[in-house]
């Protein structure tokens, strides 16, 4: 399966104007936003949890990385509430669920195949002190990669010209760029070359992004 798999091209997604599609555990299901591969896929999509669903205990491959949307996340290192980052590189294993449910945005087959840094982070507690109306978090940072999580205030400016391409998730409050005015778990992804301006509404802004990493996407391998 290939989804939004073209990386030279803009992409927005309004995530939740798109149907859940049931995966192959009960009481788990997705929205997809970009996929190469089957059930083993380069896949980033957005993850619901009913009350008291799990997945059976699995190895995380080619690593796996998540944002807790809301709800709870729970599996055998701990609960992961609303705001959480977390990051399981490859060779990682676990068996995830949640009994009061969650929502995730999820991201597989992404990382450095030599990638062992295992951590979580609050997103919120991570923020340096605001610049110009933006206060921003470094989640994390590698020789392919930077991610980071904003506050922005109202009628401000958020810019990027990072290279290597420009990935965002909205956390909440809303973005007009390029026509688009993006909202709570919308998704854009900018090819590399393609600058980043937005403007926050008037409720400011809350995002999550990444950059750098476009030119390193490629299928998983199985």
């Amino acid at each position: 399966m290939e989804l939004n798999s073209d990386f030279s091209s803009r992409v927005v997604v309004h995530s939740d104007q798109l149907e859940w599609q049931a995966s192959p555990m009960k009481g788990v299901d997705r929205r997809m936003l970009d996929r190469i591969g089957g059930e083993v896929a380069r896949a980033t999509t957005i993850v619901r949890y009913a009350p008291g669903s799990k997945f059976s205990a699995h190895t995380h491959t080619g690593g796996e990385e998540f944002i807790v949307l809301d709800g709870v996340f729970q599996d055998e290192h701990g609960d992961f509430p609303e705001g959480t980052y977390v990051r399981n590189p490859p060779t990682t294993e676990h068996t995830p669920g949640s009994e009061p449910g969650c929502t995730i945005f999820v991201k597989l087959w992404q990382f450095d195949m030599d990638d062992r840094n295992q951590f979580r982070k609050t997103m919120a507690d991570e923020l340096a002190a605001p610049v110009n109306g933006v206060a921003t978090a470094t989640l994390h940072k590698d020789d392919r990669e930077v991610v980071t999580y904003s506050h922005v205030d109202a009628g401000t400016e958020i810019t990027s010209n990072a290279p290597g391409g420009i990935e965002l998730l909205m956390i909440g409050g809303s973005l007009t760029s390029g026509g688009d005015v993006l909202k709570k778990n919308d998704w854009l992804r900018l090819p590399e070359g393609e600058a980043l301006s937005a403007m926050a509404g008037p409720d400011g802004a809350k995002v999550w992004m990444k950059t750098g990493h476009l030119p390193f996407a490629q299928p998983p391998v199985v």
